[in-house]
C-alpha cells in the first residue's frame, strides 16, 4: 500500500508538470488521488494519508535608510527567496525548505521530520525548525502586518535552530516546548537552550479574536528571557502587544511594542493555532489595510541604522493584497536613540509573491 501510494504521487507531479504542452489523461494504479493547483501544487491520496506539496515565495524590496540624515542603505533586491517541498506519509510529515536568493547557495530554513500520530493533542518535530518564542516571529513573514518585525522581535526571537519540539493544541488551548542546540558566532562553541510558550483565546468566533500568550526561553550564557503577548481582532480591525523582559550577561533588558492595523476594504485578518495569517482579499480589486506601529525599549534596530540599543520608533504602512498570492507593500519607520539621540529612518517598499 505504500509503495504504491507513494509511486502514484511521483508518477502524478511527472504528468502534471508537462500538462501544459502535453494533453491527457492521468491514472493510477494506487489509491485515488486529488490534485490541487491553487497557489502551489499539492497531490495527495483521497484518504489524505499521503500527500507531497511544493511552494514557496519570492520578495523584493525597494528599501532606503538613512541614520542622522545620510543615507546608508538605498537598494533594489531579493528580501527572500524560498522554495519547499513537504507532505505526509502515513502518520508522519516533513517539509525542507531552502533559501535560494541573495547567493545564499541554497542554505536550508526548514528541515524537520514531524510525528502526528498522537492527533492535534501531541506532535513531534526534529530537525530545524522555529522555536517557540513570540507571536510576531512565528508568524510566517509572508503574513506579517508591517513589512519587517519590531526590532524587539529582531532581538529576543529564537528564531530556526536544529532540535526536538512537542508542541499541540486542545479547543482554543496551545503549548510548545522545545531543547535545541543553539547556534554560536563564529570561533564559539554551540550551547544548548529551552523555549516554552502557550497561547490561548478566550474569544474566538468567525469575526472576533482574543489571543493571549506567554512564552520563555533559556539560551547559553547567561541569557533568558520571558515574553508576553495580546492581539485582539474584531471585524476589521485587529491590533497586538508584546513585552519581552530578558537578562543577558548580567545586565536586564525590557521591551514592546504596540501595532494597530485596519482592512479598509472589510476582510477579517484570519487567526489559527496561536498565530495569524495573511489577509485573504474577497472582492475583485484585492484588499487594502493600513497599519501603525510603535515600538521603545531595548531592540535590534538595525533596519533604521541604530543597531541593538535602546531607542523608540514608529511607523506607519499600507498593504494591498490583490488576490491570495500577490501582495504589494510600504513601511515607513522613525526612531530616535534614547541614549546617544542618533536618528534613523527607513523607507520599504515589497511586492511578494506566494504559491
Amino acid at each position: 500500500m505504500k509503495h504504491n501510494a507513494l509511486t502514484s504521487i511521483a508518477a502524478a507531479i511527472a504528468l502534471a508538470s508537462s500538462a501544459a504542452t502535453h494533453a491527457g489523461t492521468v491514472t493510477s494504479d494506487g489509491a485515488d488521488l486529488v490534485i490541487k493547483t491553487k497557489g502551489g501544487l499539492k497531490v495527495s491520496t483521497a484518504d489524505k494519508k499521503y500527500s507531497v506539496s511544493l511552494g514557496g515565495r519570492i520578495q523584493y524590496d525597494y528599501n532606503r535608510a538613512e541614520e542622522n540624515g545620510v543615507a546608508d542603505e538605498d537598494a533594489f533586491g531579493v528580501r527572500r527567496a524560498r522554495l519547499f517541498v513537504k507532505g505526509d506519509i502515513a502518520d508522519w510529515s516533513y517539509k525542507a525548505q531552502f533559501n535560494i536568493g541573495n547567493g545564499n547557495g541554497g542554505s536550508p530554513e526548514d528541515l524537520y521530520i514531524r510525528y502526528n500520530g498522537f492527533g492535534k493533542k501531541a506532535k513531534v518535530t526534529v530537525g530545524r525548525q522555529k522555536m517557540p518564542f513570540g507571536l510576531e516571529e512565528l508568524t510566517s513573514s509572508k503574513d506579517i502586518t508591517v513589512l519587517e518585525r519590531s526590532a524587539i522581535t529582531e532581538a529576543y526571537a529564537i528564531g530556526r535552530e536544529d532540535g526536538i519540539q512537542l508542541s499541540g493544541s486542545e479547543g482554543d488551548f496551545t503549548y510548545a516546548v522545545a531543547a535545541f542546540e543553539e547556534s554560536g558566532g563564529a570561533g564559539s562553541e554551540d550551547d544548548f537552550g529551552f523555549a516554552a510558550r502557550t497561547t490561548f483565546a478566550p474569544v474566538k468566533t468567525d469575526s472576533s479574536v482574543v489571543h493571549l500568550g506567554v512564552a520563555y526561553q533559556n539560551l547559553s550564557d547567561d541569557n533568558s528571557a520571558y515574553g508576553l503577548e495580546f492581539a485582539v481582532s474584531t471585524g476589521s480591525l485587529h491590533g497586538q502587544i508584546e513585552y519581552v523582559d530578558a537578562e543577558v550577561a548580567n545586565v536586564d533588558l525590557d521591551g514592546y511594542y504596540v501595532q494597530v492595523g485596519y482592512i479598509l476594504t472589510g476582510e477579517t485578518r484570519p487567526y489559527k493555532g496561536g498565530k495569524f495569517k495573511r489577509v485573504k482579499p474577497q472582492g475583485d480589486n484585492g484588499a487594502v489595510e493600513l497599519v501603525v506601529r510603535y515600538e521603545d525599549g531595548d531592540g535590534n534596530y538595525s533596519d533604521i541604522e541604530l543597531g541593538n540599543t535602546d531607542a523608540s520608533a514608529w511607523g506607519i504602512g499600507v498593504n494591498w493584497y490583490l488576490n491570495n498570492n500577490i501582495r504589494l507593500g510600504m513601511n515607513y519607520t522613525d526612531g530616535e536613540d534614547n541614549n546617544s539621540n542618533d536618528e534613523g529612518d527607513e523607507f520599504r517598499a515589497r511586492i511578494q509573491l506566494t504559491f
